[in-house]
C-alpha cells in the first residue's frame, strides 16, 4: 500500500498528515507505529488523518494519532496544520472552516498574515470531564507521585492536562514526573504533564510531556491548558504569550464558559509517499 502524505509542524511538534478524502485509508496501530518512527519511518510525534466529516454541520473530521499508534481526542498545533493542509492540497478556499474531532467542532481559521487562529471551544473543569479521579471541582489537586506531592491544576482541553507551575522550566523534572503523572491512576485515560514557569501577567514559559509522545517542543492544547490554569490562579491575565522550546503562541480567553483562541504559525516540511 502507497501513501501520499505531508510533513509538517507547528512550533517543532511534527506530523505526519494524511488525506484520506483522496485516498482510502485504512492504519493499523502498528502502521502508525512504523510511520512514526525516527529511525525506521517518517518520524513525527502525531499522525493525522482529514476525512470527510460525519456531522452535517462540519466541513472535514480530523483524526489524531500518537506516535505509539493510539488515538486521541485533540490537538493544537495539528489543529493548525491542518488548515493550511487542506487550503495547499486544494480541499477548500475558506479561511475559517468547522472541523469535526472526537471532543466536538473546533473552529481554525487561516490569517492574513499565514498565522493561524484556531476557537480550541471552552476548557471543562469537572472531574468527569477531564476524566479526573476527584471528589469535588477545585483550583488545584494534591498529586502523590512516589515519595513526593505535586500541586497540580486539573482541566480538558478536549483532551486531559494536569498542570503544575515551576520556579524554572530548565529544571523542571520534566523527564522524571512526566511519564509518572500521564500513567498517574487517577488519570484513567491518562493525562498530558505540564509543567509552567510564569514570568510576568503576560508572559509564562512552558514544558509539556504528551500523552503517548512524551516531551514535544511545543503543545497547543498544553498552551491552552497552562494559560487557563494561570488565569484561573491569577498569576496570567489574557492574552498570553506561551513559549516553549519550540517558540511561541498566544492564548486568549475571556473566561469561565469562554472558547480558548490560540493562534501561530504551522509549516509544510516537504511532501513525500511511503509504501507499508
Amino acid at each position: 500500500m502507497k501513501i501520499k502524505f505531508s510533513k509538517m509542524q507547528g512550533l517543532g511538534n511534527d506530523f505526519v498528515v494524511i488525506d484520506a478524502i483522496s485516498q482510502s485509508i485504512a492504519l493499523t496501530s502498528e502502521q502508525i507505529r512504523l510511520m512514526a518512527d525516527r529511525n525506521f519511518g517518517i518520524g513525527c510525534d502525531q499522525l493525522l488523518l482529514v476525512e470527510k466529516p460525519t456531522l452535517p454541520d462540519a466541513d472535514f473530521r480530523y483524526r489524531i494519532f500518537n506516535a505509539d499508534g493510539g488515538e486521541v481526542e485533540q490537538c493544537g498545533n495539528g489543529a493548525r496544520c491542518f488548515v493550511r493542509f487542506v487550503h495547499e492540497q486544494g480541499l477548500t478556499d475558506q479561511k475559517e472552516i468547522r472541523v469535526e474531532t472526537a471532543r466536538g467542532i473546533i473552529l481554525p481559521r487561516l490569517e492574513a498574515d499565514g498565522q493561524v487562529t484556531v476557537n480550541m471551544g471552552a476548557p471543562r473543569f469537572n472531574p468527569a470531564d477531564i476524566p479526573f479521579v476527584a471528589d469535588n471541582t477545585s483550583l488545584q489537586y494534591a498529586l502523590r507521585i512516589g515519595n513526593a506531592e505535586v500541586q497540580i491544576s486539573a482541566l480538558s482541553m478536549g483532551n486531559p492536562h494536569a498542570v503544575q507551575i515551576v520556579a524554572d522550566t530548565d529544571t523542571a523534572p520534566v523527564a522524571e514526573q512526566g511519564p509518572l503523572i500521564e500513567h498517574h491512576e487517577r488519570f484513567p485515560q491518562r493525562v498530558n504533564a505540564g509543567f509552567m514557569q510564569v514570568l510576568d501577567a503576560h508572559h509564562a514559559r512552558l514544558r509539556v510531556y504528551e500523552r503517548g509522545a512524551g516531551e514535544t517542543l511545543a503543545c497547543g492544547t498544553g498552551a491552552c491548558a497552562a494559560a487557563v490554569t494561570g488565569i484561573r490562579l491569577g498569576k496570567l491575565a489574557s492574552p498570553v504569550n506561551m513559549a516553549m522550546r519550540g517558540g511561541a503562541l498566544l492564548i486568549s480567553w475571556a473566561g469561565e464558559g469562554k472558547p480558548v483562541m490560540m493562534t501561530g504559525p504551522a509549516v509544510t516540511v516537504f511532501e513525500g509517499e511511503i509504501t507499508l
